[in-house]
């Protein structure tokens, strides 16, 4: 099968999903992205197990569907070095062979059977809500930094979302700083909560920061995913309880300061 892409459209979609790749993973199939040709759409997907995130590409020319594994360090390293130019990229049905066609000549890579990349998880019994974008990057920018890294402590290492009916409460803590973000104009239609890993919440914050978008979040008991523009990003949770952050909150605490943003920020 063949399709034509554009070197520089590839390269910028491939690059902002990089970031959930796993290099030193046991399982070689993670240094791959999954390459998925239907409608003429090219749908590239790369996974640690824990986080998958999926970018969509419109194909200049594509004569059949197909899904194979592309090596994602040396296709990268490859696109960085073209001009701006179309692609011609010819698979092997049998072998999973790639090659390249570029106006510098031909490259050939070594691809793996699609069917071997990690399948996502089907969100059963989920529910439903719809994020600004900007209301969740500044969700997520005001609260990540504060989350914790102890390994014996894992449901501090991410930011705890609480959903409610009057608004989205959102809590990240160390033991040593809390930061609690509470925003009312977006509100869930039932009262539930997760805790969001670190790390698929840093690149959703590198994706949303310029954009002016609705994010469609659905969650369940064990996973969450995040759709928006042409990405999608799902993600496991972590499973535990959180802390009673309330507790450690000063309630009738009669001391208080008010200073200007701008001399403190100095």
């Amino acid at each position: 099968m063949k399709f034509i892409v554009s070197s520089s459209s590839l390269l910028k979609q491939l690059t902002s999903i990089s970031g959930v790749l796993n290099t030193s993973s046991n399982l070689p199939i993670l240094s791959y992205y999954l390459f998925d040709v239907s409608d003429k759409k090219l749908t590239v997907s790369g996974s640690d197990l824990e986080s998958t995130m999926i970018t969509q590409i419109e194909l200049d020319k594509a004569d059949d569907d197909m899904k194979v594994c592309v090596p994602a360090k040396l296709l990268l390293d490859m696109l960085k070095t073209f001009a701006d130019q179309p692609l011609t990229f010819t698979i092997d049905a049998k072998a999973f062979g790639i090659e390249i066609g570029s106006d510098n000549g031909k490259y050939k890579l070594a691809g793996v059977n699609g069917d071997e990349f990690p399948r996502l998880p089907e969100l059963e019994s989920s529910t439903k809500l719809k994020i600004e974008s900007g209301t969740l990057f500044n969700a997520i920018n005001k609260t990540v930094f504060a989350t914790g890294n102890d390994e014996l402590r894992p449901v501090m290492s991410g930011v705890y979302f609480g959903l409610e009916k009057d608004g989205i409460t959102f809590v990240a803590t160390d033991a040593h700083k809390l930061v609690k973000y509470h925003r009312s104009d977006c509100k869930s239609s039932k009262s539930a909560n997760f805790i969001m890993p670190k790390k698929p919440l840093n690149l959703l914050k590198s994706l949303l920061v310029n954009l002016n978008t609705t994010v469609d979040v659905e969650y369940n008991e064990t996973n969450a995913s995040f759709v928006f523009e042409q990405y999608t990003l799902v993600s496991r949770l972590i499973d535990g309880k959180y802390p009673n952050y309330e507790a450690v909150i000063p309630k009738e605490n009669p001391n208080e300061m008010t200073i200007a943003r701008d001399p403190l920020f100095k």
